[in-house]
């Protein structure tokens, strides 16, 4: 198993994170998104994954041969088929809707305005200023936690994590988030619920060693 990624990227930090809760081994592949212009933006990786995107998940042991998976959320839906124990669902159909809505609100609404892409699109085509790039990155990102808050502290199913007091999917993709949120200094201070399972998320091993400063590729 191969994962290619790089050590702060959200979506590659969500897969790192179900592989270490499932016990599942993998050699990282960095792919750097800053030099040389982008290493996702060559023509040697974009053979590989033609949206010149990571994390690009590489299976050599797939029943059908080598398997190449992209896209994270169907990365981790794939582990979760493969390798179904520890489940990163819950058993009911209605519980797995709860915790697949909580994963999709972060990967579907929340990250891809605050995506690589779309600040160097801001700032190299519309020529907004680093300050302003930061203002845009902390509206969606403090918004979309804000709705987030609500959802899990109106919700009885919330325990230690997302669903319940074991870690589910939509805490490998809530974690990331929060990690960059951080990094972009949001202002998380109403989200008691959400930073409340972000912290017992790490004391977790699993997620200690996902953490992008603990990866073979990461920079101070």
């Amino acid at each position: 198993m191969k994962l290619y990624s790089y050590f702060r990227s959200s979506a590659s930090y969500r897969v790192r994170i179900a592989l270490n809760l499932k016990g599942m081994s993998y050699d990282t592949v960095p792919v750097h998104l800053l030099k040389h212009g982008g290493e996702q933006l060559s023509q040697m990786y974009r053979t590989l994954n033609s949206d010149g995107l990571v994390p690009t998940m590489v299976d050599d042991d797939a029943v059908d041969g080598q398997a190449v998976l992209t896209q994270s959320l169907a990365i981790l839906e794939y582990l979760e088929e493969i390798h179904p124990a520890p489940a990163l669902l819950p058993a009911a159909a209605l519980d797995r809707a709860f915790v697949r809505s909580i994963a999709l609100s972060i990967a579907c609404d929340i990250h891809p305005l605050n995506n690589l892409r779309v600040l160097r699109y801001l700032v190299h085509e519309l020529k907004i200023d680093e300050n302003a790039k930061n203002a845009w990155y902390r509206h969606w990102c403090e918004s979309g936690l804000a709705a987030l808050e609500v959802t899990l502290a109106r919700d009885g199913r919330p325990g230690k994590f997302c669903f319940g007091d074991t870690p589910t999917l939509a805490d490998c993709c809530l974690v990331p988030q929060i990690f960059n949120a951080q990094r972009l200094k949001c202002d998380l201070s109403a989200m008691p619920t959400v930073m409340g399972i972000y912290q017992n998320c790490q004391e977790l091993d699993a997620f200690i060693k996902a953490a992008p400063q603990n990866q073979p590729d990461a920079e101070a």
